[in-house]
């Protein structure tokens, strides 16, 4: 029986549906690309803004069209806040609680499944991108912050973390599977805490009882970057990419915002990285029209970023969700304001992309290589260690490599290179 599946959202809703494909295929299923013919279709939902509902709610009704006998499920974060609004879409509606069974649930649904052979060794080699290239580890769940626009501490469980044992052998499997990169992921690994382990202590454990070649983080809070964390980046299967999310570089909006840090903390935090680690790429979250954002306010937050050499910017529009104290907040800002001002920080994101590509022309960096662009075109892409996207071509394969390649070009994807030799880590 084949299944395929959806995902939008977070890297921890990434990790999780790369769990349930690995679940799905060691139980007998067969997984497909996502816009194949199937006979199971499986959104993993995010509801952080109205855009990413509307998205699950296209992609349910398209799987429907597919194949009007199939069995469609929504699970994920949308499915947590609305279970009736996705029933009419859906046969089967499952929050993240039960996400993990799944695999159960449909054989109980489709009498046919239950003959299928079960096959533990087997793991999918489903066309999923950076299959076998880069893998996403979940290290912790739950977020016990209070920001008034955040759905997540609602449809998330309470804040838990996994074993670092557990962990660490999970990265060990995925080393022996093939992959050469893991991402730790969460809803804020931050404040990763198992048995008196910190998200330090596991890292150190991460880099000293396993063999993965690259370990990335994923988003972390201002507050949580110091001296002694930066020092583990002396390992240089460490990247040189931080993800702290700004959301605003306004004083009085992140006060708005119940954020835990001002302007300045973030200013603080992001000094340390560049002056430890020059070639870090920092990338970051902004919210623009948030209830009550001034014009005034918003050339702080414009300003702020402009001076920051950001990377990569995310920018996102304000979205009330139900049940959030920002959905309930006077003076919310007008649907045109948050577009004009949507438009100026993408444009603004653009350029300090560029300029960070920039500083690299010339130079000669390990990219790993994740697959062909096209089918049989020969271009393959890839990462820097600093989150520069690559694109070469190359007579030979390259997906899973780690090489070395001089950036010749910045383009609007990225910047192209040429492929030199094998190399190491960084």
């Amino acid at each position: 029986m084949k299944v395929a599946f959806y995902t939008l959202g977070c890297k921890l809703n990434q990790a999780e549906t790369e769990s349930l494909v690995d679940d799905f295929s060691r139980a007998g299923f067969q997984v497909v690309a996502s816009d194949d013919a199937a006979d199971i279709y499986i959104a993993n939902t995010c509801t952080v803004t109205h855009i990413a509902d509307r998205k699950s709610r296209h992609w349910l009704r398209a799987s429907r069209r597919r194949n009007p006998d199939a069995l469609v499920i929504a699970t994920g974060c949308y499915a947590q806040r609305n279970h009736r609004g996705l029933a009419t879409l859906a046969d089967l509606v499952v929050g993240n609680e039960a996400k993990a069974d799944l695999v159960a649930l449909t054989r109980a649904l489709l009498p046919e499944a239950q003959g299928l052979a079960k096959d533990e060794t087997q793991r999918s080699q489903t066309p999923l991108a950076n299959t076998r290239v880069r893998s996403l580890v979940k290290i912790q769940d739950g977020c016990h912050c209070s920001c008034t626009y955040c759905i997540v501490p609602g449809v998330r469980p309470r804040e838990y973390s996994l074993p670092a044992p557990r962990i660490v052998d999970e990265i060990r499997e995925r080393v022996d599977r093939g992959y050469r990169e893991v991402v730790l992921t969460g809803t804020r690994i931050g404040s990763y805490h198992s048995d008196g382990v910190a998200l330090q202590d596991l890292v150190q454990h991460i880099l000293h009882d396993t063999g993965i070649e690259r370990l990335r983080l994923s988003s972390l809070q201002p507050s949580e970057i110091s001296s002694g964390f930066l020092a583990l980046w002396e390992d240089e299967r460490l990247c040189l990419h931080f993800h702290l999310a700004l959301q605003s570089g306004s004083a009085a909006v992140l006060n708005r915002m119940r954020r835990e840090y001002s302007p300045e903390d973030y200013r603080r935090s992001i000094d340390l990285i560049r002056d430890l680690m020059p070639d870090a790429a920092i990338t970051t979250d902004i919210i623009v029209g948030f209830p009550g954002e001034s014009d005034e306010e918003f050339e702080q937050s414009y300003v702020f970023c402009s001076q920051s050499d950001f990377a990569s910017i995310h920018v996102f529009p304000f979205s009330p969700r139900p049940g959030t104290a920002a959905s309930g907040m006077s003076e919310q800002v007008a649907d045109r304001v948050k577009q004009e001002r949507s438009r100026r920080m993408l444009e603004l994101a653009r350029s300090t992309q560029r300029r960070f590509c920039e500083r690299y022309l010339g130079a000669t960096m390990p990219v790993l290589w994740e697959k062909e662009t096209i089918p049989g075109s020969g271009v393959y892409s890839g990462l820097t260690s600093n989150y520069i996207r690559m694109f070469a071509r190359s007579e030979r394969p390259l997906s899973n490599e780690l090489t070395s390649a001089t950036l010749l070009e910045v383009d609007a994807e990225g910047m192209r290179a040429v492929v030199r030799q094998l190399t190491g880590h960084r």
